[in-house]
């Protein structure tokens, strides 16, 4: 199918709803989803925003301000998650209670305010992966119209493009709790460093990184391609500095670079 043809189908899934809440995290997946939501059904789309200490302050600021852009009705809520030990134990299924917590929080709102479906963001490309959040908005009957029409990342942002939307090429943007080895107890505080690490690097010019925290350790991932230039221009003991005052004791590159994922590296160590 053409991208055209592919925007057709999504349209056309929102045509068949009166009304409509969109789990709108900022990221360019659920964005183009509200968009088309909202495009299709206008008022009767209701997108919503769920905010925690997982998310970054300046991704919230980014999802408020693509609203406003497009025109959404937007809607933030807090979601406890950090409340629950076992997602703050981080197990391997720790997005399974991730989901279960936001969804919790959307459908009573969605019953409450007459809004017969609940939609997210998830891709096709996502269900080759491994996601237990994915489960976790089944069994609560969320609908994911992207993965229903068999549309890719690289689509998401084809489409973006061609609807002429500025942040088509915005790098994903997983919560902050994905920066922690599995069996690593997450806290408020322990977001709150690697979130001052990446601003920090965000801050040098650099979109799409990851700061991993490997207990008292942080471990930055840049694009291969970047690596050479960042050791070369970047002041490496301001910046060892700058982590150590934020919390960590010791700072080190990944050489192999940014990759998507990488964590569940384990998981198919374990399987094997």
């Amino acid at each position: 199918m053409t991208i055209t043809q592919k925007l057709y189908q999504l349209q056309s899934i929102f045509y068949a709803m009166d009304r409509a809440l969109i789990a709108y995290s900022g990221g360019i997946d659920s964005t183009l989803v509200a968009r088309i939501a909202h495009d299709v059904l206008g008022s009767q789309a209701l997108a919503v925003t769920a905010d925690s200490p997982s998310l970054m302050f300046e991704d919230l600021e980014a999802a408020k301000s693509q609203a406003v852009f497009m025109g959404l009705n937007h809607r933030i809520v807090q979601t406890h998650e950090m409340d629950n030990p076992n997602y703050t134990s981080n197990p391997t299924n720790r997005c399974y209670f991730c989901k279960s917590e936001l969804h919790d929080t959307l459908k009573p709102l969605a019953m409450a305010e007459d809004y017969p479906y609940v939609v997210d963001g998830l891709n096709a490309d996502d269900l080759q992966d491994y996601r237990p959040g994915i489960q976790a908005a089944k069994e609560r009957g969320v609908r994911s119209p992207l993965a229903e029409v068999g549309i890719s990342k690289l689509d998401v942002r084809e489409i973006s493009k061609y609807l002429g939307l500025p942040w088509w090429d915005k790098p994903s943007q997983p919560c902050l709790s994905s920066r922690f080895p599995y069996g690593e107890l997450i806290t408020t505080e322990k977001l709150h460093r690697v979130g001052q690490c990446e601003r920090y690097l965000r801050q040098l010019g650099i979109r799409n990184l990851r700061v991993r925290s490997d207990g008292e350790t942080a471990r930055i991932e840049l694009p291969p391609d970047g690596i050479k230039d960042f050791v070369a221009t970047v002041d490496l003991n301001t910046l060892v500095t700058a982590f150590q005052e934020y919390g960590f004791t010791y700072v080190t590159l990944d050489l192999e670079g940014y990759k998507s994922g990488k964590l569940n590296r384990v998981l198919a160590k374990t399987v094997v």
